[in-house]
């Protein structure tokens, strides 16, 4: 059945590009996106809906089915504490305290890892839905996301006020909002199933109205400012959600001060003269976080750059941008034994995966070599940690 559907979604892309002249009549550098949008069709059509088909009638998981008694809010709110923080061994019971990239084993994850739950499952399910046309896939999706944005008895408030906290020094923190994250990738799949007609304009409404509220609390709540005012990756995934979230609700206030934050916070602050981000390699594990931090600035080129505003070509009088940027780590990709710094102290056999900033920055620059190391690498991390790092998964889904 799955190879029926497969061929089926090639001959109809292929009938699309024969069918489209317009396409070809495009500038020169947006003629690669229909060979990019079969290149996608080809290389992840039998993981995408091998994992897809295990997923049908699959039981939806919230934040509403646990609860940690550490928590200060109640059973709608998301809650989780912060990876690095560690009981005190000379003060077992008092203030936590920190160790760099090591994660805390025993620390509360459930409501993460139902988070990146949904967010897996939505993304394959939208996925195998946008590759094969059936709607069986949506309607499966929409279910896992009616249960996590508007169903009363399940949806999570849209806020983050609880999330990463320490034990014994605060309640939750402005970098709790990176953990939302694996928001981006169902917000671009609520965009794409409502512009095919699954979801309808009152359903999307309440999609609508979600986001609104969790975008307006990360523009105003004082975790949400802190964590947009961090000049690192936490800085980056700010700027990535706020983009989503307003691309989803149409608030193009938004969209235009995220564009902004880029070339004027994220990318002066961030990138050093050789491309590489100092303040990643900096880190316990210099190497994923430079891949996730690149992923990270690549994905928001990608969201947010426009005919009239090219994040992808813009560039500092001294010639930092992304092609600098990308020069820099894909060496480390094709060949990890060169990185010329520490091996990370975990997760360092990891990486790298198939990151969509090869993807990204292969379309945009129409760089075939980008391509082609995109596809020899594993679609995804093997681990619930990799996984945590790699938000955006199913490039069908940011693509026409």
């Amino acid at each position: 059945m799955r190879l029926i559907r497969i061929l089926i979604s090639v001959l109809a892309l292929n009938l699309f590009f024969s069918c489209a002249p317009t396409i070809l009549e495009q500038p020169a550098e947006t003629q690669v996106l229909p060979n990019i949008t079969e290149l996608i069709a080809q290389v992840d059509s039998d993981w995408v809906l091998a994992s897809a088909d295990t997923m049908l009638n699959k039981t939806p998981r919230s934040v509403t089915e646990s609860i940690c008694v550490r928590s200060e809010g109640d059973r709608h709110d998301f809650y989780s504490e912060g990876d690095y923080w560690w009981p005190n061994p000379e003060n077992p019971d008092g203030p936590y305290m920190r160790k760099d990239g090591m994660t805390n084993p025993d620390n509360f994850v459930i409501h993460r890892q139902a988070m990146r739950e949904m967010s897996i499952t939505v993304g394959t399910l939208a996925a195998a839905f946008k590759l094969t046309s059936d709607e069986i896939y949506a309607m499966e999706a929409v279910h896992h996301l009616h249960a996590w944005f508007i169903d009363p008895e399940t949806r999570m408030n849209p806020n983050m006020a609880y999330a990463q906290a320490i034990k014994g020094r605060v309640p939750g923190r402005g970098v709790g909002l990176i953990d939302g994250i694996h928001f981006v990738e169902p917000a671009q799949a609520i965009i794409v199933l409502h512009d095919a007609g699954i979801i309808s304009e009152e359903e999307f409404m309440a999609y609508d109205s979600w986001f609104s509220e969790f975008l307006a609390w990360m523009m105003t709540h004082e975790y949400g400012i802190d964590e947009r005012e961090r000049t690192n990756n936490h800085g980056t995934c700010w700027v990535l959600q706020a983009g989503i979230y307003a691309k989803l609700t149409g608030n193009e206030e938004v969209l235009d001060y995220c564009r902004d934050r880029y070339k004027r916070v994220l990318l002066p602050n961030q990138m050093s003269p050789d491309g590489s981000y100092h303040l990643e390699l900096s880190r316990t594990k210099p190497y994923g976080y430079s891949l996730f931090n690149m992923d990270i600035s690549a994905s928001v080129c990608h969201i947010l750059s426009t005919e009239a505003d090219n994040l992808w070509i813009y560039t500092l009088e001294d010639g930092r941008g992304m092609t600098r940027g990308m020069e820099f780590i894909t060496p480390f990709i094709a060949d990890k034994s060169t990185w010329n710094l520490p091996a990370d102290v975990m997760y360092w056999d990891e990486w790298p995966a198939r990151h969509p900033a090869l993807l990204f920055a292969g379309t945009a620059f129409s760089n075939e070599d980008y391509l082609a190391m995109w596809k020899k690498i594993p679609p995804l991390p093997e681990t619930q940690e990799g996984l945590r790092n790699f938000p955006l998964r199913f490039p069908i889904l940011w693509y026409d």
